[in-house]
Order: structure tokens, then C-alpha cells, then sequence
């Protein structure tokens, strides 16, 4: 049986997977968003990139926080991205996958210290 935690982790990885791959495939209208907010060309690339990263350390309990810290980042920035430039409505889904990453690094970091005692 697997534990819930890893389900949980799992999902978070399985969203940045796909998150990075509709960034480095962008379609015009997420170029459109990145243009309209005053990124170069090759940004949707590295998000993209940041992303998958985050999944790759996500999905391996070893990695997981700094998977975790490396998705809150991408998330952080998403969400100040459209705060910024008055897209309230827009910050809720980034703010709301901070929180669901900030509590996977909760969890994980509670049990890397219940090992570690």
C-alpha cells in the first residue's frame, strides 16, 4: 500500500510535469500572457525547465523538499507575476498549488526529522 503522503507528492509532480510542458510548448496565447508581462522570448522555456526540475525532485523522496522550496519559488513568482500587473483572479491557482507546496514540504520535512530522531 502506498502511503498518502507519496500520493499527495505524487500529484504535485504530476502538475508541475505538466505545467513545464505547456510552458516550453507554449501556445500562442501563454506567449501571449508571457509578452503581455514583459518577459523575453526564451522565459516560458526556462519556467518550463524550473518545473519539470521540481517534478524530477518531487517525485523522489530523497529530493522532495528541495523539490518542494524549488516549486514554492515557481509558484511565488507566478503568483506576484499576475498580482503585479492586477490579474487578481489569475494569483488564486498559483497561490493555491504555494500552499498545497508549502504543506508537501511541511509534511516531508516533519518526516525527515522523525527519521533522523
Amino acid at each position: 500500500m502506498i502511503p498518502w503522503r507519496h500520493i499527495f507528492a505524487g500529484a504535485l509532480a504530476a502538475f508541475f510535469l505538466l505545467g513545464g510542458t505547456l510552458n516550453i510548448f507554449a501556445s500562442p496565447e501563454i506567449r501571449a500572457d508571457y509578452d503581455r508581462w514583459g518577459y523575453p522570448g526564451w522565459f516560458p522555456y526556462l519556467t518550463g525547465l524550473l518545473e519539470w526540475t521540481a517534478a524530477a525532485l518531487i517525485a523522489v523522496p530523497r529530493t522532495r523538499l528541495i523539490g518542494s522550496i524549488l516549486a514554492a519559488c515557481v509558484m511565488g513568482a507566478a503568483a506576484a507575476t499576475v498580482l503585479l500587473h492586477g490579474e487578481f483572479g489569475h494569483a488564486v491557482p498559483p497561490l493555491v498549488v504555494l500552499v498545497l507546496v508549502a504543506a508537501n514540504g511541511w509534511l516531508t520535512g516533519q518526516r525527515q526529522t522523525a527519521a533522523a530522531s
